[in-house]
């Protein structure tokens, strides 16, 4: 595939950032849990957050492909990382598309990490099945009350602002629901601790819990009763991300292991002699590069403004299958080092378990994908 030359300019920017600034700190980070704002700081300042943004609101106004390139090479250094960039996209390109010029003014301090925002759908009974939400916000003078929680928030431990999907009209359904913006440190909210996850140590998740909170009108992004549509509208892009996310771990495993191979001795030869060890590494490399090809797929058909939902849930489903079981080959090719923890590898397989998960299960991912297919007569 050819990338245009600002892209090129792009991906090397983050690759070499990756290298310098991520990489050396990703083991410590892992096992401290440590959020690492002062990281994020310095992304902020080299314009790698809010991708997407125009420059009419101080963004760099790249595409998708662009924010794929740079989210695999984020991820090659820590997929955590990586993970702040997917999670403030998702954030601008809402604010963007639905946010007032007021709300708008927000978005220099987001893409600077200098305000921290969460995104809050999830609740103990609305995983997947977001119609189960039951944090509402009711009508309170011009203003609103909200009331209710949300868990397994990226974010929560640390954020000033949540876009929280609630509830205004309970008898709509899909569209009862609307989105607010919440400052965290208003009187009613509070926290709940910190989850210690396997992988992706360092971003943090934890419960939002809200009592009575008094949100003034200006709070509601875009039309009442929307919020379900507008949440779900950026959830192509967001999968683009986590694709490209997970294509960033297996390469980052694929170069560890092989490195390793051509130094590790057995029977008085380097492993990568073997041709057991050179199939694992040629089928990670064949793996990787085809959720690649499936990333831009996606990305491009975004940007030419298509139809690209059965794309993008192909490219996650696929990427996130991939990066467990290619991370898991890096740790074979390793052998028992590779169990220990303080390898790269170790981590890798660890961090790549969540991008089966989170940005619709994978086996949501694979009834999207048929549903397209009946709907479309199997045209890809």
């Amino acid at each position: 595939m050819r990338f245009t030359e600002t892209q090129q300019q792009l991906q090397s920017m983050a690759r070499n950032f990756s290298d310098t600034h991520i990489k050396p700190i990703a083991e410590s980070l892992d096992a401290d849990e440590r959020f690492p704002h002062d990281l994020y700081l310095q992304m902020g300042e080299l314009g790698l957050f809010g991708i997407g943004v125009p420059e009419t609101y101080g963004g760099p106004n790249f595409d998708t492909v662009s924010y794929a390139l740079v989210m695999e090479e984020l991820s090659r250094g820590y997929s955590s990382v990586a993970d702040q960039c997917g999670l403030i996209e998702l954030i601008t390109t809402l604010l963007v598309t639905h946010g007032s010029e007021p709300q708008k003014a927000l978005l220099p301090d987001i893409m600077l990490a200098k305000t921290l925002v969460a995104y809050c759908i999830t609740e103990p009974e609305a995983g997947t099945d977001v119609s189960q939400i039951r944090t509402q916000a009711t009508r309170n003078g011009d203003g609103w009350r909200l009331n209710g929680g949300k868990i397994w928030i990226h974010n929560a431990p640390v954020a000033d602002l949540a876009f929280v999907l609630a509830v205004t009209d309970k008898d709509a359904g899909h569209r009862g629901m609307s989105i607010f913006i919440v400052d965290l440190h208003a009187e009613g909210v509070s926290r709940g601790p910190k989850e210690h996850k396997m992988g992706q140590r360092a971003s943090q998740v934890g419960a939002l819990n809200f009592d009575d909170v008094m949100l003034p009108s200006e709070a509601l992004l875009g039309v009442e009763g929307r919020g379900f549509h507008m949440m779900m509208s950026v959830l192509d892009k967001g999968r683009v991300g986590i694709a490209s996310l997970a294509v960033g771990i297996a390469q980052a495993g694929l170069e560890a292991a092989t490195d390793y191979a051509k130094t590790r001795k057995q029977f008085k030869r380097t492993i990568s002699e073997f041709q057991a060890v050179q199939w694992l590494l040629a089928d990670m490399a064949k793996d990787i590069q085809a959720a690649r090809l499936l990333v831009t797929d996606a990305a491009m058909k975004i940007d030419d403004g298509l139809d690209a939902t059965m794309a993008c849930s192909m490219a996650k489903c696929f990427a996130g299958d991939m990066a467990v079981t290619r991370s898991a080959d890096a740790v074979q090719v390793f052998g028992g080092s590779g169990y220990i923890r303080g390898f790269e590898v170790e981590r890798l397989y660890r961090d790549a378990k969540i991008c089966q998960i989170y940005e619709g299960t994978n086996q949501i991912q694979r009834m999207i994908i048929a549903r397209e297919l009946l709907k479309t007569g199997a045209q890809t």
